[in-house]
């Protein structure tokens, strides 16, 4: 007969399946196998996050380091400094305050308001500084006010900080990788930023919110990343429930914007639902054929996988103020953006970003 505390004991056959679920996890979330999965995890008492944090401290060593230098130091603090100091040869700067600059740009007196949201795959660490001055240079022709950032890591970060220096900066976490917000210093003011957790996520997601004022008129921006894979539909959908209820609750006199990585499918969307008010701006646009697919690996060949997939993973979501009296903002325009090849033969990211502009209604 088992004893008490044998039968309390989980089975072999559970912690065999709870391993392998787990490995399946953190392989969906690195972009990697199930061995290299069960490597960290292995050394790494089996718990996700340590696992998580030690595979993405391992793997951003070599990002944004100089290529062809010489014999390098491998101490900790070398390695940080590389990440903060490395300046690229064709590096793009984005300040606005240059003493050459005698005049403000057009956009600075626009009443338009313009965002881009992306999510860049900092996860994928080859090309990754080529990838980044892509980004910038997208950021220099558009001029977004806004710009919402899925799969962030830190070197990507710090990178941002030292050429987007028109821009601030907001970080939804630290560790691994994370969700991240640009507000262009000229034309939006930070009032205030919260992240939202999402209690029961398997892969280190959140909802990073943040109210600002833009030309007197009050935003609440919101970005998210949510639970990735078919097979995790139902966190996803409790994570989207998150969002849909910050984005109707929020005051009438104030405008919300959401955007990001959503993976959303639109059975998905229709079990949750859209509170009254909020809508879907590509449908709210007329559904346009040219910006519907913003992961399509039959267009963007910077993963190889043997099959076709065409989503609309990237999305954003508007509810506009509503008080009597108070200004608000009406979208206009979207278009994807990435779709050109860089000099390294891969696009900025696996995902094309959308452009949006709203004006005032």
């Amino acid at each position: 007969m088992a004893s008490t505390s044998d039968s309390n004991k989980p089975s072999v056959s559970t912690v065999g399946d709870n391993r392998t679920r787990l490995c399946e996890e953190f392989a969906a979330i690195a972009g990697t196998d199930s061995a290299v999965a069960q490597c960290y995890l292995a050394e790494n008492d089996w718990e996700m996050e340590r696992a998580l944090n030690s595979f993405f401290e391992a793997d951003m060593e070599s990002v944004f380091e100089v290529e062809d230098s010489p014999a390098r130091d491998s101490s900790p603090q070398t390695k940080r400094q590389k990440v903060e100091e490395k300046t690229p040869g064709c590096c793009i700067d984005l300040t606005e305050d240059s003493p050459a600059s005698t005049r403000k740009p057009p956009e600075e007196d626009s009443d338009k308001l313009s965002m881009i949201t992306w999510n860049v795959d900092g996860l994928d660490t080859d090309n990754l500084a080529e990838r980044a001055r892509g980004l910038c240079s997208y950021l220099v022709l558009y001029t977004p006010d806004v710009v919402f950032l899925q799969e962030l890591i830190l070197p990507y970060v710090q990178y941002l900080k030292k050429r987007a220096v028109s821009y601030l900066i907001i970080e939804g976490g630290e560790d691994g990788y994370f969700i991240g917000m640009m507000l262009k210093r000229s034309r939006i003011k930070l009032v205030e930023s919260e992240i939202v957790t999402y209690p029961t996520t398997k892969m280190m997601r959140n909802l990073l919110v943040a109210q600002v004022d833009f030309k007197g008129q009050k935003l609440c921006l919101m970005t998210s990343h949510l639970e990735s894979c078919k097979g995790h539909a139902e966190e996803r959908m409790k994570q989207l429930r998150v969002v849909m209820q910050r984005m109707g609750e929020a005051p009438d006199n104030v405008t919300v914007l959401f955007g990001g990585d959503t993976n959303l499918r639109d059975p998905e969307v229709a079990k949750v639902g859209l509170p009254t008010g909020v809508c879907d701006v590509w449908e709210q646009l007329g559904k346009q054929e040219h910006c519907r697919y913003t992961w399509d690996t039959k267009a963007n060949s910077n993963k190889t996988v043997p099959f076709v997939s065409r989503c609309r993973f990237d999305r954003i979501y508007f509810r506009p103020a509503t008080r009597p009296g108070v200004p608000h903002l009406v979208p206009d325009h979207m278009a994807l953006v990435g779709l050109e090849k860089l000099d390294c033969g891969r696009y900025t990211s696996d995902h094309w970003g959308i452009y949006c502009s709203l004006s005032a209604g």
